[in-house]
């Protein structure tokens, strides 16, 4: 394929493109669901004509999502959703092997950031894709000339879809949004087995801590704090829950979890680990109480769950101590160790979630810009839940693709289920 036109993307070296497909096309093995929608669409081109903008962490998962919209017939851009988690081979095998226009950077500064986001935007597109909501919020602020054309777009996480129920709520939504964080074959699964096991191999590359024996505070007991919460389990940590919920905070007692208020869990945690997709979940109330070599990251959406104002102004000196690893050395002696800048650990110091179960969430993610196309003229300007049929849809895919069959109801089950006279 010919290697796109300077200007219509920014990657930091194209030389590393053919590293990049090889990664592409391995994270491609394990996504089989994908690859059967991707073969669909290479026939019927339900997206054609459809303009694609899309803000997602670029990694060799979303590539072969990238992929498969480009073969559904859609121009497609990609800018990364996160300054530090995007794979530079992959994002240069896009451009060069694959004539996706593609911006994004590792270690990109907030400006640059910016930058790529109205890039995205300026594609005109019909359809955006979102991870965390930033593509479409500029839209409905800066680009509202650009907005004008947009039919439907997507989420990809529980903290885009709060902002996107938010913006509904105050009518300022000005186009439909299809929650796809929301669907039971995303954060069943994405949010508890990929973060679980992504997150702590993030904290396990930038530090090589043994986490057994190790006392982990998990701030957050949403599907992706269970999931860290079970892994760290495995690994022979102590786990320990923070949580504002009755509920969840029940659930993670029933679990078998310790629960206690961050205050009180502040002064006995080895490793602590935010994942509530709130601000100022760690504050300086916690960090004066931290014990040293405390380590502290973040697998929310945001680095703000981290108040890192707040540790910088009590540091007496900062370093780095290791890539990733940075040191905060307080007046009382006290060290404390910021992994990646408080963003995403496990996209920043690893490669995120495995492909297996990036297959049925980007698998999602197709079906709701097809289903988007079909259906955008009658839907309103608010947040949709994935219909049942598409997530349904996946689950069976996924399954026939890992060789597992289930069970069908009888047409008598299927009476009984539906009936009421049949009892004792």
């Amino acid at each position: 394929m010919a290697e796109l036109r300077k200007g219509t993307y920014d990657v930091k070296d194209l030389k590393l493109a053919d590293e990049g497909k090889r990664r592409i096309e391995w994270a491609g093995q394990s996504m089989p669901t994908l690859a059967i929608i991707r073969q669909r669409f290479l026939k019927q081109k339900p997206l054609k004509g459809m303009r694609v903008s899309a803000c997602l962490h670029v990694t060799t998962e979303t590539a072969n999502l990238a992929i498969a919209l480009k073969d559904g017939g859609a121009d497609v851009v990609l800018c990364a959703s996160n300054p530090l988690s995007t794979q530079d081979e992959t994002a240069a095998a896009l451009v060069k092997h694959y004539g996706i226009s593609t911006f994004a950077i590792k270690g990109e500064n907030n400006k640059t950031y910016y930058s790529h986001l109205e890039a995205a935007l300026k594609h005109r597109p019909h359809i955006t894709m979102d991870d965390g909501a930033d593509l479409v919020t500029l839209a409905l602020t800066k680009g509202k000339e650009y907005a004008k054309q947009i039919i439907g777009g997507t989420e990809e996480t529980t903290t885009g879809v709060i902002r996107l129920r938010s913006m509904a709520a105050e009518g300022v939504l000005q186009y439909p949004i299809m929650a796809v964080n929301d669907a039971d074959t995303k954060h069943m699964f994405d949010n508890r087995y990929g973060t679980g096991q992504s997150t702590l191999d993030g904290v396990l590359r930038a530090t090589n801590v043994l986490l057994a024996g190790m006392r982990v505070v998990i701030a957050g007991y949403g599907w992706c704090g269970r999931g860290i919460a079970s892994r760290a389990r495995g690994m022979g940590s102590h786990v320990i829950v923070t949580e504002v919920d009755p509920t969840r905070a029940l659930e993670a007692v029933m679990d078998g979890y310790e629960v206690m208020p961050m205050p009180v869990a502040a002064s006995t945690g080895d490793l602590f680990i935010t994942v509530t997709g709130d601000k100022n979940v760690l504050t300086h109330q916690h960090f004066v109480k931290m014990k040293d070599g405390a380590i502290v990251c973040n697998s929310g959406h945001f680095n703000v769950e981290i108040d890192i104002p707040a540790l910088t102004k009590l540091a007496k000196s900062r370093r780095i101590a290791r890539p990733f690893v940075e040191e905060f050395k307080l007046a009382n002696g006290r060290r404390i160790y910021l992994l990646a800048d408080g963003r995403l650990v496990n996209l920043s110091s690893a490669e995120g979630h495995p492909a297996s179960v990036m297959d049925m969430s980007f698998a999602d993610q197709a079906l709701c810009a097809e289903y988007m196309v079909k259906n955008a003229k009658k839907l309103e300007k608010k947040v949709y839940d994935v219909p049942k049929a598409i997530d349904q849809q996946v689950a069976k895919i996924k399954l026939e693709a890992m060789g597992i069959k289930i069970d069908k109801l009888t047409p008598e089950q299927v009476k009984y289920l539906a009936s009421w006279s049949e009892g004792t």
